[in-house]
């Protein structure tokens, strides 16, 4: 496939540490508005419907669905896929590490530390 004058300057750009850092932001803002849309849709609401159902504006939904909004608080994302029968995952990756594996997908000890007289 021919490279397009976008794809080229898009690669010049991406060169830049600082911009590539906000282009990537910018890519998981854009993922999590258009889940809420997605999700939104596929139950057959409005955003004035999900609205009534979170009690709060069609505006503030609005916003919730807007690529460039990062205001997003787990709170509010919580209430959110409760209202549309789904579930919020947070995943932390390591920087620079191409493993394969996202940390919370590795097997961890929650085991609170025991005492001498626990042990007993």
């Amino acid at each position: 496939m021919k490279k397009t004058n976008f794809d080229r300057y898009l690669e010049d750009q991406l060169k830049d540490t600082a911009f590539a850092a906000r282009f990537k932001r910018a890519g998981e803002a854009w993922d999590v508005a258009l889940q809420i849309a997605a999700l939104r849709e596929q139950a057959g609401l409005s955003q004035k419907d999900l609205a009534k159902l979170l009690k709060t504006t069609q505006q503030h939904v609005s916003r919730l669905e807007s690529p460039a909004y990062e205001g997003h608080s787990l709170g509010t994302l919580r209430r959110v896929a409760e209202a549309l029968h789904a579930k919020v995952r947070v995943i932390f990756e390591p920087i620079g590490k191409e493993t394969g594996m996202h940390t919370a997908e590795a097997t961890a000890s929650y085991h609170a530390k025991r005492t001498a007289t626990e042990r007993t």
